[in-house]
């Protein structure tokens, strides 16, 4: 336990828990942008995607769970790091020649705020329903569409998976970097493998609310809820 401490303190450590638990995200936003996919196929695909979730509950909760503490510790490595560095920033830092930085650099700290802003409102409007116009339990295709449908909400949608995509472009190079994987470069925009993980998420979220917004989902009528001691 004191070893943990003592790992958890030092800059390093908390460098770690961010790259580590950067992984688990990245992992996890890829499994949920696959899920959302079977919106293209329709109503039956995504309330068969949503029982199958419903029927591994204990595995399901690990997964939430697990997430939750990675969220948390990513959130609490990342304020920590950035008080550590304003502590030790020269007073005469201004005047020191800038390092080679992109748009991603330089926003991944409001970028950041923004997308704990978002999760926050997701689980509300599309996991708990409480924001939602018209929240049906296990019926995921028509809580999209319809939620989608403001083009207010998918707007904002579509603004947070941009800034999903800069803080992915930005911490999978910090990621390698941390864990000895890929050295310092002079020239960031050559991270082809976060460029290309970056871009091909943001578009895969972004692609369901533009296609709600175009209505591409067609009508579909809404499923009978199930009692909760049925979907347990």
């Amino acid at each position: 336990m004191y070893g943990l401490m003592r790992f958890w303190q030092s800059t390093i450590g908390k460098k770690i828990v961010m790259a580590v638990t950067g992984i688990i995200g990245v992992l996890f936003v890829i499994g949920h942008m696959s899920g959302n996919f079977l919106m293209f196929k329709g109503q039956g695909a995504m309330h068969d995607y949503a029982l199958l979730l419903r029927t591994s509950m204990p595995l399901l909760w690990a997964a939430r769970i697990g997430l939750l503490v990675a969220v948390m510790l990513h959130v609490v490595s990342a304020y920590q790091l950035t008080m550590i560095s304003k502590a030790a920033r020269p007073q005469d830092y201004a005047t020191r020649k800038p390092q080679v930085t992109t748009f991603a650099a330089k926003t991944i700290k409001w970028g950041g705020v923004l997308l704990l802003v978002f999760i926050v409102y997701h689980i509300l409007h599309m996991t708990l329903g409480t924001v939602h116009p018209q929240f049906t339990h296990l019926d995921p295709y028509n809580n999209l569409r319809i939620g989608l449908a403001n083009p207010l909400v998918a707007g904002f949608y579509i603004v947070a998976m941009a800034a999903l995509g800069l803080h992915l472009f930005h911490g999978t190079w910090a990621v390698t970097r941390t864990l000895g994987v890929a050295r310092p470069s002079q020239q960031p925009l050559k991270r082809r493998i976060a460029v290309v993980l970056a871009i091909a998420v943001a578009l895969g979220f972004a692609i369901i609310p533009i296609a709600a917004l175009a209505g591409l989902f067609p009508e579909a009528p809404a499923l009978q809820e199930m009692p909760a001691a049925e979907t347990h």
